[in-house]
């Protein structure tokens, strides 16, 4: 194998690893949110209040990043099907891991705040919903940020 190669499976690697990071940080958050989503809905069930929907919608929002990563690893193998050199080991890797990183810690906190705001809504009637949206969008523009910047980078 020679060095142009090797380059290229570890470029390939890191776009792999920009998914893969991003997936793993979306099912954490959302995990953690689903959790406590559960929780809410169980103590609700037993007051016989109706079941609140708003939680779904706090607990899905960690799903994004993962769309993040994917969209940088489509455009990257596309440019790459148009002649783009993904062959550079510290660009293309860099750039798939640095993604991916920040997509999952993102997505995890994501996750942690939904499941904070799920609680908080429980028991309070679900009065705190507009702010833990806004809390959770601050965690969602570190995914942006990650996959905006690596984009410019590529």
């Amino acid at each position: 194998m020679n060095l142009d190669s090797l380059a290229l499976v570890f470029g390939q690697i890191g776009l792999g690893l920009c998914l893969g990071l991003a997936a793993m940080g979306s099912a954490l958050g959302i995990g953690a949110a689903g959790q406590a989503a559960a929780g809410a809905w169980a103590k609700e069930g037993r007051a016989n209040q109706p079941l609140n929907f708003k939680y779904i919608i706090l607990t899905g929002m960690p799903l994004s990043q993962t769309i993040y990563a994917f969209v940088l690893m489509l455009v990257s193998l596309k440019a790459a099907t148009y002649g783009a050199d993904l062959k550079s080991i510290g660009a293309t890797c860099g750039i798939g891991i640095g993604c991916g990183l920040g997509q999952l810690g993102s997505a995890w906190m994501q996750g942690k705040i939904g499941a904070a705001a799920i609680r908080a809504m429980s028991e309070s009637e679900g009065k705190p919903f507009a702010f833990s949206i806004i809390a959770m969008g601050i965690a969602e523009t570190i995914g942006l940020f990650s996959f905006v910047f690596m984009l410019l980078m590529m």
